[in-house]
């Protein structure tokens, strides 16, 4: 089979990615995303699925006799952000752009599917999946939903993401929890608004809302074991008070984080707990909504070993680390994760901006990196014999 020149492969790739860029869709939107993918994969002479779970993607590459099969994913999804980016490929989308890198994660995978096509070297069956929604945390669940292992089998699954403030060429994973589980609430607190100029009057809803929201904290402080990680954060504060009304309801939003099955349910029956006792001291009505958006990700020992000696083939060894410890953001490959065994890994995205910031903007540098991983990973785990 032909080698393919890099070089070209990687110009190649910054193009798509810059295509994919300026034309950015919300997740279960991704019908141009989706159509780029598979007309890419189809080029490659991939064996193409589309519409898995509303806009996903399965391309799937068999080469030699070998009945194993592993999968390789890539997310598509933008983001609900104003891009303040002035490059020419900026976001066509207003109020929609990819501000997490999603259209560097599909590049890279489209970049390996190439690869892979091109000059094999492995014996089996490779899926490439091209996800949607995954910022929504519905993406993986809706293509699982639709028969994803049923239909496309495979025994284990790799994923990335790039990493901002990692240098571009970098490698980061660890063995076990690597990525958190998100949990989102809502507390609406009911009361009787009235004249800001009489407080006694009524049972307004804003002093217990700011109680409320300072004794939310103590849940990590103080009710969690300093040995588990938990975060627990009020993201949002509405009320229908006005400059001279008292308001009768209250709004609280936000988000929690943990690692562990037990630690999400004790931040769950504490936060019920606080709700309810500081809503009863200000005399107010307190109703709870908690729900768990993402599972925790968690790796395969054996994978990430797998993982790193691939990475070693494709990056310099002193660019190859574990990562020293979790992060408490939260990603959808986990919901993979619960069927099949994995590996989620970081690349250096360099000096960028943070992720999900309107001016973060993916370093195409790292594209090829990104590609040859993939390939590596795919040739190690299906190589000839194993």
């Amino acid at each position: 089979m032909a080698k393919l020149d890099e070089l070209a492969l990687h110009r190649e790739m910054t193009a798509w990615r810059h295509d994919l860029h300026t034309h950015p869709e919300f997740g279960f939107e991704e019908k141009r995303t989706a159509a780029f993918v598979a007309e890419k994969l189809r080029e490659f002479g991939l064996e193409v699925a589309e519409g898995i779970g509303g806009t996903g993607v399965v391309g799937t590459l068999t080469r030699g006799s070998g009945n194993r099969a592993i999968a390789l994913r890539a997310d598509m999804d933008a983001l609900r952000i104003a891009e303040q980016g002035t490059m020419a490929y900026r976001s066509q989308t207003p109020g929609t752009m990819h501000a997490c890198g999603h259209d560097g994660h599909t590049s890279m995978l489209l970049g390996a599917a190439k690869l892979l096509a091109n000059e094999g070297g492995f014996d089996g069956t490779v899926r490439f999946i091209f996800q949607p929604a995954e910022e929504w945390g519905r993406g993986a669940l809706a293509m699982l939903d639709d028969g994803l292992l049923e239909r496309f089998p495979f025994e284990e699954i790799f994923g990335l993401h790039n990493m901002p403030g990692l240098p571009i060429g970098h490698f980061e994973t660890r063995v076990g929890p690597i990525m958190s589980a998100e949990d989102n609430f809502e507390i609406v607190l009911k009361g009787v608004g009235g004249h800001a100029a009489r407080p006694h009057a009524g049972q307004e809803t804003l002093v217990a809302a700011c109680a409320l929201v300072v004794n939310l904290q103590t849940i990590v402080s103080r009710r969690l074991s300093p040995a588990d990680i938990g975060v627990v954060s009020v993201t949002e504060l509405i009320t229908d008070g006005t400059r001279n009304a008292l308001p009768g309801f209250a709004r609280i939003l936000g988000d929690a984080r943990s690692f562990r099955p037990e630690v999400s349910a004790a931040i769950e029956s504490e936060m019920r707990r606080i709700a309810q006792g500081t809503a009863q001291a200000y005399n107010v009505a307190a109703d709870v909504t908690y729900t768990r958006e993402f599972v925790p990700l968690v790796n395969d020992a054996g994978l990430v070993d797998e993982a790193f000696v691939a990475a070693r083939s494709v990056l310099a060894d002193d660019a190859v680390g574990a990562a020293a410890e979790p992060m408490t953001g939260s990603e959808d490959f986990a919901r993979f994760l619960v069927h099949v065994p994995g590996c989620f890994v970081f690349l250096g995205n360099g000096a960028s901006a943070p992720l999900h910031n309107p001016s973060y903007d993916f370093n195409d540098e790292g594209l090829l990196h990104g590609a040859r991983f993939h390939a590596a990973v795919a040739r190690r785990r299906l190589a000839a014999g194993s």
